[in-house]
């Protein structure tokens, strides 16, 4: 039997899903911290992409809510700077725990304005948002992203909103 495609509120909900557990992993774990954050950074980088290069854009250009829309890459961008620091960090670092602790919480509150009632993923289904296309072309930018990816050399996030220099970007004049 194929497996029945998933509109982009479901793939973005089932990738919530599957970061949410790997933060649950990374708490629980007494060896592989080091791989489990890679896996979470790995999951998140992916995520992001998705959101900002396929699903924002529809979202904005059907007119859901400006402050939320701007918001979301907001803590898009809190998010890559500590995911750019655990990359080049590892678990004997100081502060590695605490900045995959403070990632976990970011997530959980961008995750639960996205699923709210009232919030992002609501707003697009109700302004008309095209999910089941926008599913298909999200999984297919999805594999394209994965197959690029070496997963010992992820690629530095980039920043839309913030000029990190810890994220090897120069601030702009």
């Amino acid at each position: 039997m194929a497996k029945a495609k998933m509109n982009a509120v479901e793939m973005l909900k089932a990738d919530h899903r599957k970061v949410e557990d790997l933060f649950e992993k990374y708490e629980k774990a007494r060896g592989k911290k080091a791989e489990i954050a890679k896996k979470i950074c790995l999951e998140l980088i992916v995520h992001t992409m998705l959101e900002e290069e396929i699903f924002y854009p529809a979202c904005r250009e059907v007119g859901v809510e400006e402050d939320m829309m701007d918001e979301a890459d907001v803590e898009h961008d809190g998010a890559k700077v500590l995911i750019a620091e655990l990359e080049h960090g590892t678990p004997e670092d100081d502060y590695y725990d605490a900045k995959v602790k403070v990632l976990s919480e970011e997530i959980k509150h961008h995750v639960k304005e996205e699923e709210q009632r009232d919030g992002l993923f609501a707003q697009a289904k109700s302004k008309g948002v095209d999910l089941e296309a926008l599913g298909e072309q999200m999984a297919a930018r999805k594999k394209e992203i994965l197959a690029g990816i070496d997963e010992n050399s992820l690629p530095l996030p980039m920043t839309q909103t913030m000029r990190a220099a810890a994220l090897g970007q120069r601030p702009q004049a």
